[in-house]
């Protein structure tokens, strides 16, 4: 889940303060950490393998590590890596829970592999009341997005309100120019938006940018679907984006089927659409 990855920064300062504990197995830890932390530099080919290797080490590690070594496996980890890897890392984000003492234990740990379950579809079981609590939390989440609503301008000054788009698919994404990750994407989404179009796909891409920055933006000027903006992040923060790029789907009763965990692969889309019933 890349879009957290500041959050596996700060999970490193428990391995510092370690330190200070001499345990001979620290520098093993600490090492395992830093090749994590490197996942990001690898070609997209060579991930695949290379998490799978880590998720085996880290799963090795002692309890005092393995659930900060799994958390931040979790963090650099995303759809594209593919739905194997994805298990991989729950598999050992779940046994990182039943081996560690509770201290060791982020709560973030379990948001993230309750995230990972419901929306990178993967399997888990885990008997543990605050995993149930983190399944709870996202429930609420996806309750108070699935009601959500907004009218927002584009960059035309055309207003688009979410309830007058029944009968028709929509994908409603988040993003900013300042984000690569989303900048990335957006060629994914135009894509799928001339791709759809004519059964019904409506791309609406929401941006907290000012409009000035928006329009000169280059990556914004070449997608055709709408640009809308939301100068104060109210929407954003009303559907509880914590990390962007991310993606909401709606079927055509205006219900939300579907949404991304961070970048899928262009099957991954194809998935998500096919929750609406889009296929090609």
């Amino acid at each position: 889940m890349k879009a957290m990855f500041k959050l596996a920064i700060v999970v490193l300062s428990c391995l510092a303060i370690l330190a200070a504990q001499d345990d001979p197995a620290l520098a093993a830890a600490k090492a395992l950490d830093q090749e994590i932390l490197k996942l990001n530099t690898l070609t997209p080919d060579a991930r695949p393998a290379a998490i799978h290797d880590l998720a085996s080490r880290v799963r090795k590690q002692p309890r005092s590590y393995i659930a900060t070594l799994a958390f931040n496996l979790c963090a650099v980890t995303g759809e594209s890596d593919g739905r194997e890897v994805l298990q991989d890392v729950a598999n050992t984000m779940v046994e990182a829970i039943r081996r560690s003492p509770a201290k060791y234990v982020a709560g973030n740990l379990y948001t993230n592999l309750a995230s990972l379950a419901r929306y990178g579809h993967v399997e888990v079981t885990l008997d543990d009341p605050k995993y149930a609590a983190a399944v709870a939390r996202l429930d609420a989440d996806d309750r108070q997005r699935a009601a959500a609503a907004f009218t927002l301008r584009d960059l035309h000054g055309q207003s688009w309100a979410l309830k007058d788009l029944r009968g028709q698919v929509v994908l409603v994404n988040f993003w900013s120019t300042g984000c690569p990750p989303c900048r990335d994407e957006m060629p994914d989404l135009e894509q799928l938006y001339r791709r759809f179009r004519t059964q019904g796909l409506v791309v609406l891409a929401i941006s907290g940018d000012k409009p000035a920055d928006l329009a000169k933006d280059p990556v914004a000027q070449k997608v055709t679907f709408p640009l809308l903006l939301d100068p104060d992040n109210t929407f954003k923060d009303r559907f509880r984006v914590v990390g962007i790029p991310k993606t909401f789907l709606y079927d055509r009763e205006g219900r939300l089927a579907g949404q991304t965990l961070d970048r899928p692969t262009a099957s991954g889309w194809l998935e998500l659409l096919s929750l609406a019933g889009l296929h090609e």
